[in-house]
């Protein structure tokens, strides 16, 4: 039996689908700097929010979120203050994780989606 592959980018849009729902308009997608990546930054009407997605089958070995380490926190906010620099706002800024579980890979119709509203 072949296994469904599963892809960070499918996650995104997901993750990105799921906030558009929500009244969120999307600013980026997968914003580079030299400190790493944001996968995507959005806003509603008072907050920018600079958002880490983690697509997992399931939660067996551990939460998604777990694998979102102080390390990667500290690259994604480093990033985050390299975006404000460069785009003026008067927002409040938040870190949010979308968890996005798919256990049928990219074939999986609904997946799961648990967002962490300000996580670190």
């Amino acid at each position: 039996m072949k296994t469904a592959k599963i892809s960070g980018h499918w996650g995104e849009a997901m993750a990105a689908e799921y906030l558009r729902k929500k009244r969120y308009e999307i600013i980026a997608c997968n914003y580079h700097t030299r400190f790493g990546e944001i996968d995507l930054i959005a806003r509603d009407r008072k907050t920018v929010v600079f958002v880490e997605v983690k697509t997992r089958r399931d939660d067996s070995y551990a939460q998604a979120r777990e694998f979102v380490t102080g390390r990667k926190q500290a690259r994604i906010k480093a990033s985050a203050e390299i975006w404000l620099e460069k785009n003026e706002t008067a927002l409040q800024s938040r870190f949010d994780v979308i968890e996005v579980y798919a256990p049928e890979g990219m074939d999986t119709k609904r997946p799961e989606i648990i967002h962490l509203e300000d996580a670190f």
